[in-house]
């Protein structure tokens, strides 16, 4: 069915007044949806606890199957909430309702571009993914627990393979992945193979949670580990070469154009992926160009402070070089250690110095972890949210590859990732018992120019606030990370847009990794500074428009209170705060 034969069937659906009852079909059809993914079943952990032991036992299929399935399910839901009368509805039941019909159609509208998702990938492939289900959100608490870890160890190699079919599916449509990046998620998989079996991650990680498992004696957890070993070196490593082979395989007949452009239907797909990231109508044109007037303000204003601490010769990218070169963490063997034990008390300063800004913070802790090492050549920090069951805390995560790390950007990436970042407005929002479960753990899909602009915006706020007073290297840090997300805009919109090569998106100051990040997740890195621009705008406007009665923890309560929101929606929300102050 397509979208506007959907939307003559809704239009014909009768209405009925039942306020309480759409309370429960929120709540209903979230649970369909959550039974239908595994996955989703670990991180939402709200099943009754039966469901939840069988689904912790099995991992989803993978392909394009699954996809239309969950568009048909989505379908369903929007055909089910049509026949609410919205206007009988109280306020908060009706921004309950528009969220979900916003959201279940975003669902829907990616029905044409499934095709262009490839499930193996350097960044978001299920080889990739997997593993992290592992290690970080499969509960471990019970023997019940590890022996539905073993279950999923044992499907691992059937999802990988369903995934290698799907990619070559697409090969045989003439759909490819360019060519670097078959050779980056190839590299990815050979490491993740060369250690062996007993090393594995899989393996590793699983023998040492087993510890905490007391019910199990010493010789049950050997023999569960034995167990992982064998699954991991019979059924998850061949299938992990079955893939690598059949990528491998692809490289000859794959180009190097990176961008959608190089796809029929490209501009659309990229059109709408613009859209779902950045939940505006902004055109490719006008990203590119809001980015460019980005760059060029953050480089003046890098350049003054450059000067002023005595760093006057070259380039503002070159001058930011040699900062964090002057600035590294003397080489030793626990230098890994030392920096995981310094971001761990940046957020504890952090947590401190955000009190006198913020009516409300959450509950769940916010730890700090390193992310494998296996993936983390690939890898971007990022941040989990708390189990709602309080099972987990927020995880702010860290890649430590190679042996240099500098000191510049740390602060700056501890305020976006952990607090007042995504830990405040992920955690709280989970924590938010008030809103429907659907909206405090993002199972339909997350907003991207909400969560990742609320990121950036906390960078932003540190400075605001004088956090960064006497330490100008970490103040250009974060400048160079606000300028990073500025040529993001550039970049993406580059490559999929534009005809940019690989090539050009490098020399404009953008490294390797990140480059191929944009080209299998298109658009996404547009969300945090059209994000952000949209909050600071909304603040300035409170601030002129209300005068002495702005309070900056009364704004900060007004954009999270709602979670994860349309920027459209947050700016509806803001204007009438402002109007009942004024």
């Amino acid at each position: 069915m397509t979208r506007r034969e959907w939307i003559a069937l809704a239009a014909g659906v009768p209405r009925a007044v039942a306020a309480p009852d759409i309370d429960r079909f929120f709540e209903d059809f979230l649970t369909r949806w959550v039974r239908e993914d595994p996955v989703l079943a670990t991180v939402m952990r709200m099943l009754p606890q039966a469901d939840q032991e069988r689904l912790e036992g099995q991992l989803p299929d993978v392909g394009d199957e699954t996809a239309h399935k969950r568009i048909t399910l989505a379908r369903e839901g929007l055909v089910a909430l049509a026949k609410f009368d919205l206007t009988g509805l109280s306020r908060d039941r009706l921004f309950s309702a528009q969220m979900l019909q916003y959201l279940l159609d975003d669902v829907i509208a990616e029905e044409p571009f499934i095709e262009f998702q490839f499930p193996l990938n350097q960044f978001t492939g299920v080889q990739a993914r997997l593993p992290s289900l592992f290690t970080d959100l499969h509960p471990l608490r019970t023997p019940r627990d590890a022996e539905n870890y073993l279950s999923r160890l044992a499907a691992f190699g059937r999802v990988l393979d369903q995934a290698s079919a799907a990619m070559s599916d697409r090969a045989r449509k003439g759909i490819l992945l360019p060519r670097f990046i078959l050779v980056e998620t190839v590299d990815q998989m050979k490491r993740f193979t060369a250690a062996a079996p007993h090393d594995s991650v899989l393996v590793a990680s699983f023998a040492k949670r087993l510890e905490s498992i007391k019910e199990l004696t010493p010789a049950q957890r050997s023999a569960m580990a034995a167990r992982a070993e064998k699954l991991a070196g019979d059924t998850v490593y061949p299938a992990y070469r079955r893939s690598l082979d059949l990528l491998a395989s692809q490289q000859s007949a794959a180009r190097d154009d990176a961008g959608l452009w190089r796809l029929r239907r490209g501009a659309d797909a990229y059109a709408f992926y613009l859209h779902r990231y950045t939940t505006t109508a902004m055109t490719a044109q006008e990203i590119h160009r809001t980015g460019l007037d980005e760059v060029a303000r953050l480089e003046g204003e890098m350049d003054g402070v450059l000067k002023h601490i005595g760093y006057k010769e070259g380039s503002v990218k070159d001058r930011m070089r040699k900062l964090a070169d002057d600035n590294l963490y003397p080489p030793g063997p626990d230098v890994r250690a030392r920096v995981l034990r310094d971001y761990e008390r940046f957020v504890r300063d952090a947590r401190e110095r955000s009190l006198a800004s913020f009516l409300h913070t959450p509950k769940a802790p916010c730890i700090v972890q390193r992310i494998p090492e296996f993936q983390e050549a690939n890898a971007a920090a990022n941040y989990q949210s708390p189990a709602p069951d309080g099972s987990r805390p927020g995880i702010f995560r860290v890649p430590l590859p190679g042996d240099r790390f500098s000191k510049v950007r740390m602060r700056t990436l501890t305020y976006h990732e952990a607090i007042p970042g995504h830990h405040f407005q992920l955690a709280l929002q989970v924590e938010m018992t008030s809103l429907p479960r659907f909206r405090r753990s993002s199972p339909f899909g997350t907003m991207s120019a909400f969560s990742e602009g609320w990121g950036l915006y906390a960078e932003r706020l540190a400075s605001d606030l004088g956090w960064y007073a006497g330490d100008p290297v970490s103040d250009l840090g974060r400048l160079d990370s606000e300028l990073f997300r500025a040529r993001r805009l550039v970049v993406d919109t580059g490559i999929h847009a534009m005809k940019w090569t690989r090539e050009q998106s490098i020399d404009y100051g953008i490294q390797r990794s990140e480059v191929d990040r944009y080209v299998v997740m298109p658009g996404q890195a547009c969300s945090y500074k059209i994000g952000q621009l949209k909050m600071l705008q909304l603040r300035e406007r409170a601030r002129k428009q209300m005068g002495a009665r702005f309070d900056l923890k009364q704004y900060h309560d007004v954009v999270l209170r709602n979670g994860s929101i349309p920027l459209e929606l947050l700016e509806k929300t803001v204007v009438e705060w402002i109007r009942g102050q004024v």
